[in-house]
């Protein structure tokens, strides 16, 4: 199995809503269905239906969780060796060439990816585009309203 990147942030919070899942939400949801059990004929109880629906959405996320973790490549940007150039973890502040806006973005792992909180996917097309470059450099990326042009104006770990 590949081996999937994610910051130390990212693999908390994983491990925070897997806890979550397995302390909380499963025993909750066994015991909804055992209420429901209760109230007769199982073939005409929505409760009892929703409470099965939602125990197979909560032990599909707990494996997909525990399959994620169990591939991480847990990576700690403030301990990279800063070589000037974008790479995974990265902090990366952007000036669009068209309309001179600035924003700063770190590149994250997919499960992490929030633009909204500044942070973008290693494997969206703006960090693609990043990737190996360092400050002072143009890259283009062909976003939905076209080609945006971005200069990178500083490249930073934390």
């Amino acid at each position: 199995m590949k081996r999937v990147p994610m910051t130390l942030r990212g693999a908390e919070a994983l491990r925070v809503e897997l806890k979550r899942l397995k302390s909380q939400d499963r025993p909750n949801v066994i015991k909804a269905i055992t209420e429901a059990r209760g109230h007769g004929d199982l073939s005409e109880n929505a409760e009892y239906h929703a409470a099965r629906e939602q125990q197979g959405f909560i032990e599909g996320r707990i494996k997909e969780i525990e399959g994620k973790l169990a591939n991480a490549e847990v990576i700690e940007p403030g301990k990279l060796p800063n070589t000037g150039k974008v790479i995974f973890g990265a902090v990366v502040q952007l000036e669009d060439q068209d309309s001179g806006e600035r924003v700063t973005y770190q590149v994250v792992g997919e499960d992490e990816a929030d633009i909204r909180a500044g942070r973008i996917s290693v494997s969206s097309p703006i960090a693609r585009a990043l990737v190996g470059k360092s400050a002072g450099e143009v890259v283009d990326v062909a976003a939905p309203g076209g080609t945006r042009s971005y200069e990178i104006l500083a490249v930073r770990f934390e």
